[in-house]
């Protein structure tokens, strides 16, 4: 029989287990579904795990999926290590897509390439102008952000489509909700030729060493940890509590804006009602299995993009709906939830044993004490058979 004992204290090794025993729970569960859809097996993990990794230019597009998922990774892990729950991080980054769009439809063909900056910075502030309705909510009102922030979300999509259809359509766009194509000048620098990886990837790399220097190097960031996890210790120690707040929303919304506006600007080149990709949610799974860690959240959103590029070869080689990337982000959240028990409790083996109860006028021999003589009967049924056989008599 199994049984969950909580741990004396967390178990380190089990908090570094945990994600790689969840992969393996995702990968055998994918294996049984499948076989339950008909598809060969490996044929589908081969589509999953080698596909986007097998060239030059299935690494260049893996990159290029992992970039925006890192940069709004990182800002959600300043947010839940100050125990700030940020969940409209979709929101955050549709709207930094939205004001990078902005910018970058005012250039024209005498814009020089100082615009590109400003198309980011565009998109970071629209990003933290976003997560900042959050957090004057929580901080002045009590509100919950975790409701606060997801709502938003579909507030950002309808500001979105209400600009892709109306104000912002492109008259010559035969109809479709889009903007018109930005100018060359706007567009993200790519590091290479023949591939569409931009500069954002360096920018995500930087952020994941500014992230890790600022949470575990740095007085701010240990206030910042401090000041959400434990407000009233923080107002002890002179650390504010509010800041902690302010801090961790504009951060991550900043983040999201910028990834919102890297993708704008970068492989999309012009807005449109397919913007959202649902990063800023799949961001929160990343965010997690890399153990709010920085530079456990690169692996991490390597991973993710594996199961983003390998749903949408599932669809066009194996005849998958697009769900099934969905599908696998979630089998991963899950299986990372149930394993995370492992951290606090460790399973036990226990097996019922017998417990010997003794019958009316019956000694026990010399030596031998009187629970050892008897009718045996299970160790849970013990209480029970003592009072039947006392009814009887």
């Amino acid at each position: 029989m199994l049984r969950l004992e909580v741990r004396p204290q967390p178990s380190a090794r089990w908090g570094y287990a945990s994600p790689l025993l969840a992969l393996l729970i995702t990968v055998v569960i994918g294996v049984i579904l499948f076989a339950v859809l008909g598809k060969d097996p490996v044929r589908g993990l081969q589509v999953f795990f080698w596909e986007p990794i097998k060239s030059t230019y299935a690494l260049s597009e893996l990159m290029v999926k992992a970039t925006p998922l890192l940069i709004i990774a990182l800002g959600l892990a300043v947010c839940f290590r100050s125990n700030v729950w940020n969940i409209g991080a979709e929101g955050q980054y549709i709207i930094g897509a939205i004001f990078a769009a902005g910018v970058a439809l005012m250039a024209d063909k005498t814009t020089g390439p100082w615009i590109v900056p400003v198309v980011l910075a565009a998109g970071v502030l629209g990003g933290m102008l976003w997560a900042g309705i959050t957090a004057l909510l929580r901080d002045r009102f009590n509100a919950n952000e975790i409701l606060v922030s997801l709502m938003l979300v579909y507030v950002a999509i309808q500001v979105l489509n209400f600009l892709v259809y109306g104000p912002w359509k492109d008259p010559a766009g035969y109809n479709f909700p889009q903007t018109k194509t930005f100018e060359a000048v706007t567009q993200i620098p790519r590091l290479m030729q023949g591939s569409r990886v931009n500069i954002g990837l360096l920018l995500a790399l930087g952020g994941v060493a500014a992230v890790w220097i600022f949470l575990f190097r740095t007085y701010a960031g240990y206030a910042q940890l401090v000041g959400g996890l434990a407000p009233a210790a923080a107002r002890y120690a002179g650390f504010s509590s509010r800041k902690a707040l302010w801090t961790a929303l504009l951060v991550s919304g900043g983040a999201a804006g910028l990834a919102g506006g890297l993708e704008v600007a970068g492989p999309i080149g012009q807005l449109t009602p397919y913007v959202p990709a649902g990063y800023g949610f799949a961001a929160i799974i990343v965010a997690f299995v890399g153990r709010l860690h920085p530079v456990g959240i690169v692996f991490s959103a390597i991973l993710m993009s594996m199961f983003y590029i390998g749903g949408e070869l599932a669809q066009s080689r194996l005849g998958l709906p697009k769900s099934i990337t969905g599908v696998f982000q979630g089998l991963l959240l899950f299986a990372l939830l149930a394993c995370d028990t492992l951290i606090a409790y460790r399973v036990r083996f226990t097996h019922t044993g017998l417990r010997v109860t003794p019958t009316k006028g019956q000694h026990p021999p010399p030596g031998l004490s009187s629970s050892k003589v008897g009718s045996a009967v299970p160790l849970d049924g013990a209480a029970t058979a003592q009072r039947t056989s006392n009814g009887d008599h």
